[in-house]
């Protein structure tokens, strides 16, 4: 079989840190695997029109292979060049670079790691928060231009203690934040979800389950979104809901991009009504140099958090990942059946969890 990865290039960090499996240059350590069972096996980061290599192999491709981070979008105008593809396999958690529906149409599977960066990306939302609400940003350039002016970046610095928090989705990463915010003492810790949790689970983290969005976000200091990408969330994030959250609270969201209108929050962020926002996903992935997120500033010159897209591709969740990808090519040649929590598109129909895509939330419990 032909097997196409798209993935990122690592250049000199990833010849020099072999552990960086989703680059390029690296390869998802798959190559002597694939090619040891008599598959073909191309990598390679161009993605980009119909030029590209990913427009090229598509057409006999048999399993395409992609990251989150640096997605190749298969379309459904791809699809139908795509006269042998069977199988799309996420190195990683998230297969919105898929257009899930053709998927179902073409009986091509969809599969991802599930789990693989749970715990990566719990922590990078922990870290975000703090640095929003410390003030973080501000402070550091201060040091790092030889500056020393405390006032500047105290006037905007706040303790987590005593805030109300918020997680827009609660499923495995979301209720694992909560986990996290716990021993910071906060006022209050709130979700918004579809569906509520197990009592024993909002007991364990103390939790209340808020079932209006706008009342949800009018409650919070700090809100991030732990949701997946789909018709229910995409653009949900707007002018109209900002205007229901708290007058300067944070957002962090280290979901999907596209689940926050960009001109809308940096809008917010510029005005007041956004203290600050942090993330590190972009609506479109490499963001463009002129995207509004890498400049928005706060009216006191900070509340930006923004990074490039990489909370779930610590070296720990890389090495996940690819032992994850592997599995499923394993089993896919094999003829073993899928890890279920792996499979997003089964052959020619959604699985029957997979039917809470047509609400707001995704649960992942």
């Amino acid at each position: 079989m032909k097997v196409l990865a798209i993935l990122y290039n690592g250049f000199k960090a990833a010849k020099a840190e072999p552990r960086l499996l989703g680059t390029v240059e690296n390869e998802l350590g798959l190559r002597a695997y694939l090619e040891s069972q008599g598959h073909e096996y191309i990598v390679t980061s161009s993605k980009e029109g119909p030029d590209s290599d990913f427009q090229k192999h598509i057409a006999d491709t048999d399993i395409l292979i992609t990251t989150p981070f640096h997605p190749g979008y298969l379309t459904k105008e791809l699809m139908a060049k795509a006269k042998n593809l069977k199988v799309c396999v996420t190195a990683g958690v998230g297969s919105d670079h898929v257009d899930l529906n053709a998927a179902v149409e073409r009986k091509i599977q969809v599969l991802e790691v599930s789990g693989s960066n749970v715990v990566s990306v719990a922590e990078q939302v922990m870290m975000s928060i703090l640095l929003l609400v410390r003030n973080f940003v501000p402070a550091h350039e201060q040091a790092i231009s030889g500056n020393w002016q405390v006032s500047d970046i105290a006037r905007n610095a706040f303790d987590l203690e005593g805030k109300v928090v918020g997680t827009l989705g609660a499923g495995r990463i979301g209720y694992r934040v909560l986990q996290r915010l716990v021993p910071f003492n906060t006022k209050e810790l709130l979700y918004f979800d579809y569906k509520g949790l197990p009592k024993e689970a909002e007991q364990a983290v103390g939790a209340r389950r808020v079932e209006d969005l706008k009342e949800f976000v009018s409650q919070c200091d700090v809100v991030t979104v732990n949701a997946p990408l789909h018709e229910g969330t995409k653009g949900l994030i707007n002018k109209d809901l900002l205007q229901h959250f708290k007058p300067g609270a944070w957002l962090v969201n280290t979901a999907r991009g596209a689940i926050c209108n960009a001109d809308d929050v940096a809008a917010a962020v510029k005005s007041g009504q956004l203290r600050g926002y942090a993330g590190d996903v972009w609506n479109v992935q490499p963001a463009p140099a002129d995207h509004p997120w890498r400049s928005m500033r706060n009216p006191l010159g900070g509340g930006n958090g923004m990074t490039p897209h990489y909370s779930g591709t610590t070296l720990d969740a890389q090495t996940r990942y690819a032992e994850g990808t592997k599995q499923i090519l394993q089993n896919y040649f094999e003829g073993k059946p899928q890890d279920p929590g792996n499979v997003i598109v089964g052959v020619g129909e959604w699985l029957p969890d997979q039917k809470c895509l047509e609400v707001l939330m995704i649960r992942c419990w």
